[in-house]
């Protein structure tokens, strides 16, 4: 009975999904129908309500796939926002580009001929890229990768986070499998089972940041950066 109201309530909840313009709604659609995973309709939303209340200049995001978060962050994003995004997977990297020039040229068809941003694509492996970014250069830090690697990254994302700035981790809970013990994960999972769970252990004992974990979409994680130790609030 639990679970059922579990589920009515996700419903209901994703009934009231964040308005798409119609390219994003496309592109979603596409993604969707191609089996390539997106970003669910409550990270939407709580995405759309971060870049709205911090207002990040710079925003990096870890994970692109074909485009569609960092294009519905360029949306959702202040005036002037420059967002980079990594991704490792050579043919996903080449559909975010496609994406990101179609996203362009119908923007600027409607713009009276003003240049359109669009996010710059840094193609290769994270843990080779992170650590040749300058320190403190993002206001906001979007976490969507290889599972098992968000332990390895978070050294390099924490340096490259402002002061003050929030890191987003997305599908921390995996379909609820981080809740299970290790020994009802099929052992193919435990790897990423076990790192992930490390992942969370180090985000909310970390006296540089302040997280809190939700049950939003697929799970999220959201840390604030805070080398004031003793203060709280962004």
């Amino acid at each position: 009975m639990e679970d059922c109201d579990e589920e009515r309530l996700t419903a209901f909840i994703e009934s009231m999904k964040v308005r798409q313009t119609p390219f994003l709604a496309q592109l979603e659609k596409e993604a969707l129908g191609e089996g390539v995973p997106i970003i669910r309709p409550q990270t939407q939303a709580l995405i759309q309500f971060l870049l709205a209340v911090k207002k990040p200049g710079r925003i990096l995001e870890v994970g692109a796939a074909v485009g569609y978060s960092s294009l519905f962050m360029q949306e959702y994003a202040p005036e002037g926002a420059r967002i980079t995004t990594i991704e490792k997977d050579a043919p996903r990297a080449a559909r975010a580009r496609e994406n990101y020039e179609a996203y362009r040229k119908g923007k600027e068809s409607t713009a009276a001929g003003q240049a359109v941003s669009v996010p710059e694509l840094l193609e290769g492996d994270a843990a080779e890229i992170l650590p040749s970014l300058p320190d403190e250069a993002f206001d906001f830090i979007f976490m969507d990768a290889a599972k098992g690697q968000y332990i390895h990254f978070l050294p390099a994302v924490k340096r490259l986070l402002a002061c003050g700035g929030v890191l987003l981790s997305d599908n921390i809970l995996r379909d609820g499998e981080v809740l299970e013990s290790k020994f009802a994960v099929t052992r193919r999972n435990r790897t990423i089972h076990k790192r992930m769970r490390e992942y969370l252990d180090a985000l909310t004992k970390d006296p540089e940041l302040i997280t809190v974990v939700l049950g939003t979409g697929d799970g999220a994680a959201m840390s604030v950066k805070n080398t004031a130790p003793g203060s709280a609030g962004l």
